[in-house]
């Protein structure tokens, strides 16, 4: 402690006895003294190796060293005029700040929050799951056995697991939520189940290796077809205003019995026929139908007491719909010229 006092004095009686002739010397004295590798810098450094009892009468020396050698530095510039080099990095604190440009969210994102936003006013609530999920809760408990053609219709990213071998794989929709709140037993069931889903898809304007879905499933008793049409009705309607045209085909989906796709009327070409609804005027929007009654069962669900319906939609055809948006890559290219259109969009 003492050898560090004294080093100090000694340094003082250098700083004290410094003298300039031009502005070179200054900044030398500045370098020396006070720069980033100066004197100052090593001697603030000695602190760690201060006693603890000590760090506080030192911590005080050290300081006094570097007001008196700012002072003196001070005095120097006086003396000889001298003035930093300007840098281009000077900041005049005075002046108003830069106006920082208004980011937005994310189209899917926007169009995921509206549709939630409208399924919650109807009593849903949101569930969550894994995007790797395993081959019963993506296939086997929604009735798509091993052998059955349906898994054909889904090109599937499969995961390599040192046990399960390729058990797993990347979630081909968000049904596999809908298994997992079933198996939990806590019924009635009234729940959305938005997320990413991955299918093993040639990029094009239609289509992509990952999209966004959400899918909705209601259990209770007495639960029938007509529930399912009101409930999409008015989530049609809601989502794209009340003059939009709106119609149900039947279709086929192993998970549920009757089941159909809905069409509404197409928005980019009023009906009229364009490329996007293939010049049938109609785009189809969601996949819908009463749950089937294996898949209760699957789940440990009594299919003689409660009933049921699913549905799900893909969020891209969804937000190319509202905001005619002719081509499904422009959402994964980052491209800010797109993005930044859907500022203060809602």
């Amino acid at each position: 402690m003492e050898e560090l006092i004294k080093k100090i004095e000694d340094y003082r009686k250098g700083i004290d006895s410094f003298k300039v002739n031009d502005s070179d010397t200054a900044e030398s004295f500045r370098i020396k003294y006070l720069g980033t590798k100066g004197l100052m810098k090593s001697v603030m450094a000695e602190m760690k190796n201060v006693p603890a009892e000590h760090k506080k009468s030192f911590g005080q020396i050290v300081n006094e060293l570097k007001l008196f050698t700012e002072n003196k530095y001070e005095e120097l510039k006086k003396v000889t005029g001298y003035q930093l080099p300007v840098t281009g990095h000077e900041f005049d604190l005075t002046l108003p700040g830069d106006k920082l440009p208004l980011g937005s969210r994310h189209p899917i994102s926007l169009v995921r929050n509206k549709i939630v936003s409208i399924f919650q006013r109807l009593g849903f609530a949101v569930a969550e799951g894994p995007e790797i999920e395993d081959d019963w809760h993506n296939f086997t408990a929604l009735n798509i056995p091993e052998d059955h053609p349906a898994r054909d219709m889904q090109d599937t990213f499969y995961v390599s697991h040192p046990t399960d071998g390729p058990n797993w794989m990347l979630r081909t929709h968000t049904s596999s939520v809908q298994v997992r709140e079933m198996e939990k037993g806590k019924l009635p069931i009234r729940i959305i189940c938005p997320g990413r889903v991955y299918r093993n898809e040639t990029i094009s304007a239609r289509a992509h290796c990952f999209f966004h879905q959400v899918e909705g499933l209601y259990i209770a008793e007495n639960v029938s077809f007509a529930d399912l049409k009101q409930t999409l009705y008015f989530f049609v309607q809601e989502m794209f205003g009340d003059k939009v045209k709106i119609r149900f085909r039947p279709s086929y989906f192993p998970f549920t019995e009757p089941s159909a796709e809905m069409d509404i009327s197409c928005l980019i070409c009023g009906g009229k026929g364009c490329s996007v609804c293939k010049h049938t005027g109609w785009v189809e929007i969601l996949g819908c139908g009463m749950a089937h009654p294996k898949i209760l069962e699957n789940c440990g669900i009594d299919s003689n007491k409660y009933s049921g319906f699913a549905f799900g939609m893909g969020i891209e055809r969804i937000t190319m719909l509202k905001y005619q948006i002719k081509d499904l890559r422009l959402f994964s290219e980052n491209d800010l010229r797109f993005l930044k259109q859907f500022t203060g969009a809602v």
